[in-house]
């Protein structure tokens, strides 16, 4: 898989809705309810952070609920990619980009979305061929308006913001001509998670699944 082609396939899976749920699994059991109640309300690209021990385990039950697309998010090594992929992952999410992982998801042909939180880093990936990027850590990193100022010179880049984005201030980065989507954890908290009100989480992803985009 080339960068272009890579680019090209995230860009399209972030197009499917305005917010990509990132979620933290410490259950696997509760994986792939969770993934219905965030797909029937409109959210069919997810985000599962391999920063728990059930996290592959989750992507595996997640990549059979109808209508999802889940992704592997937090890949950090080529090991990671190689896990990933077989749990049935279908894109990955990193923090930020080293050429051994860049090079591994080309291998694996996983279609990544790198991350990148100032011009230099954007403009590394642009000149290996990346054009779809994340934007982390957003709000750390200056927010909507950081931002907004790294896709005036650099234009042929879109992003998917992460970070930080919640209600508050999801339409702010909704709003930029350079933003397809934005990555939030609000749509699945975890108190409701543990409580396995699905009907709640739900309504969530309907509420975010309706939100504006440039």
């Amino acid at each position: 898989m080339t960068p272009q082609s890579a680019s090209q396939k995230a860009r399209e899976i972030c197009r499917l809705a305005p917010i990509v749920p990132v979620l933290v699994i410490d259950d696997a059991a509760d994986a792939a309810p969770l993934a219905t109640a965030l797909v029937n309300g409109g959210l069919p690209a997810l985000e599962v952070t391999l920063r728990t021990p059930a996290a592959l385990e989750a992507i595996a039950e997640m990549a059979r609920v109808e209508g999802g697309v889940v992704g592997a998010g937090t890949l950090l090594t080529p090991e990671d990619v190689v896990a990933a992929k077989r749990a049935g992952a279908r894109f990955g999410v990193s923090p930020g980009a080293t050429d051994r992982l860049l090079d591994a998801c080309e291998d694996a042909e996983l279609p990544l979305l790198p991350g990148a939180a100032t011009a230099t880093e954007a403009m590394r990936l642009l000149e290996r061929g990346y054009s779809m990027l994340k934007f982390f850590p957003a709000e750390a990193s200056g927010g909507a308006p950081a931002l907004k100022s790294i896709g005036a010179p650099i234009p042929q880049i879109d992003f998917c913001p992460t970070g930080g984005i919640s209600p508050a201030n999801v339409a702010d980065y909704l709003s930029l001509t350079n933003v397809v989507c934005a990555g939030g954890s609000w749509v699945a908290p975890s108190d409701l998670v543990k409580a396995g009100d699905w009907d709640a989480i739900e309504l969530l992803a309907r509420e975010a699944a309706g939100l504006k985009r440039t």
